[in-house]
């Protein structure tokens, strides 16, 4: 065999190692990312305590509620809030138990809940100048139906205003109650409700003619 054939083979010999070692390699890292992928850590939004169903989140309580942890990505839902800016200024749906991943359906919005209104501005009632109060304690976040009895007519009742958003409520003395307290009576309840429809809920309240039902879960 000629100088310049052995020399041939050799270097092809070198060329083919460099290439395996290539092959190799590439699949060594993209090993390595699948295994580091698996174990990917993703930074969400995560209560430290259980935030109450309709508690509105503001920068004076957030930290009181949520706080930035780091986790294992395949164990995120889809939905996961990853910034505490996301969460500023939204209300509680339902009550979140600590150590939840804070996902986008567990908050809503006030122009969710006003969206379906040409104007919305909160309207306020006392429960003594109700003529009825069923269904349990009121706090912030519940839903109510509002009906309009017509003593005259044996107590026949009509619905009026559906669906109402508890915006905030107050015990005997003006005190704001909290959401987690589910013994005290409201004394004063807020709602939103449609500008256009104020005057005529304040007209049937004057005569004693409102029933408040609240929204079952």
């Amino acid at each position: 065999m000629s100088k310049s054939t052995k020399n041939k083979i050799w270097n092809g010999s070198i060329l083919a190692a460099f290439i395996a070692a290539a092959a190799v390699f590439i699949i060594m890292l993209q090993a390595e990312k699948k295994v580091l992928a698996e174990y990917e850590k993703i930074t969400v939004c995560v209560t430290i305590d259980d935030l109450p169903k309709g508690e509105s989140i503001t920068e004076d309580n957030i930290l009181n509620y949520v706080q930035t942890v780091e986790i294992d990505r395949k164990i995120v839902p889809d939905t996961a809030i990853k910034n505490m800016d996301e969460i500023t200024g939204r209300i509680a749906v339902h009550r979140i138990e600590k150590g939840s991943v804070v996902t986008r359906g567990m908050l809503e919005s006030e122009e969710q809940i006003t969206g379906e209104m040409e104007e919305a501005v909160i309207a306020g009632f006392r429960a003594e100048d109700l003529y009825q109060a069923v269904g349990g304690v009121l706090r912030a976040g519940d839903r109510i139906h509002i009906y309009c009895i017509d003593k005259e007519e044996t107590a026949k009742e009509k619905p009026v205003w559906k669906n109402l958003f508890v915006q905030q409520v107050f015990d005997q003395n003006g005190n704001a109650i909290d959401s987690g307290d589910t013994t005290t009576p409201a004394q004063r309840i807020n709602v939103y409700m449609d500008n256009g429809k104020v005057d005529d809920f304040y007209r049937n309240l004057a005569k004693g003619s409102l029933r408040v039902v609240k929204v079952c879960d």
